[in-house]
Order: structure tokens, then sequence, then C-alpha cells
């Protein structure tokens, strides 16, 4: 890693999508801003959508990331992979509209790189993040510390000399 680098961490859904700002330099990671965007869930899908968009090319344009990292779907979950899907395909449109380059990773990864376990729930996520970031406390909603546990899982992948042989298969689009 050369230099200090801002990554966008995004955990998709449509009922309410979590987003972290991260800043990286070398070894040391710093939480600069994380919230949600939860649009109101009775509010037609495409209405969803469009907020989402809206709300995430907000926060692209004034913190102005360098990267983007995506929690993508889980497969064999048809109905929720549909709905995470579509809100993450708003994510991957928005970084691309500001030219940034785009991970994916599976929530799986993401445990594993955060928690050094693959199926640690959410409160472990937190408390990892917390621990990790040295936040004074959990960061809350759920979705927030999701999104900035991406953004590290990326942070933790990009800095590592074993990034590019990833047994995740994990998926990097340059969206440009």
């Amino acid at each position: 890693m050369s230099g200090p680098v801002t990554i966008l961490g995004i955990d998709p859904a449509l009922t309410c999508t979590g987003w972290g700002l991260l800043r990286a330099d070398g070894n040391s990671y710093e939480a600069l801003d994380f919230g949600t965007v939860a649009p109101p869930t009775q509010a037609p899908i495409a209405e969803r959508l469009l907020r989402i968009h809206e709300a995430l090319s907000d926060v692209i344009r004034a913190a102005h990331p360098d990267e983007v990292a995506v929690e993508d779907f889980i497969v064999g979950y048809v109905r929720a992979a549909v709905a995470v899907g579509e809100a993450r395909a708003v994510a991957l449109l928005a970084a691309a509209q500001a030219g940034l380059p785009v991970a994916l990773y599976k929530p799986l990864e993401v445990k594993q790189f955060v928690t050094s376990y693959g199926r640690g729930g959410k409160d472990q996520v937190a408390l990892m993040v917390q621990a990790l970031l040295n936040l004074d406390e959990p960061p809350t909603p759920a979705d927030a510390a999701d999104a900035l546990a991406v953004a590290l899982c990326h942070a933790l992948k990009r800095g590592s000399p074993m990034a590019a042989h990833s047994v995740f298969g994990t998926q990097h689009s340059e969206l440009r």
C-alpha cells in the first residue's frame, strides 16, 4: 500500500444499506464516518433503489473515496440474493459513475478477515470493528458496522502480500 487511501465500504440491502468510510495508511486504520440509507419499506422498489443511489452518490461526492468495497450476496438464498443484488447494482452504479474501482467480497470472506471466523454473528463483527478501529463503542446500526467491516476487509486484503492469491475467489472489478 503506498500512501493513505480512503475506502467506502457498502453493505447493500433494499431495507437498510450500510456505508462506512475508512482511512487506511499502512497498518493504521481509522473510521472516518458511517451511516445507513433506509428508504421507506412501503415505497415501491424503484423508489427505494433511487434513494439508495442518491444517498451513496452524495457520500461519494462529499467524501471523495479512492476505492469502493461492496459486500456481495450469498448464493443459495434466491429471494435475498435478488433483493440484495438490486441494491448492490445501485451501489456499483454510483461507484462507476464516480469512476471509482470496486471490489466485491462475500459475507463469509468479510467475517473471516475481520473476526478470523467466517461464521461470526453481527454482534461479533461489530465488536471486532470497534476493536480494530479503536472506536469507543461498536458502530450502530449493524448495517453500518457491516459496511465498515467490508471496508476493513478490503484494506486488510489490499495491504496483504497474499491479496493476489485469495482462497476465497473474490471478484475484483475495475469499474471505470
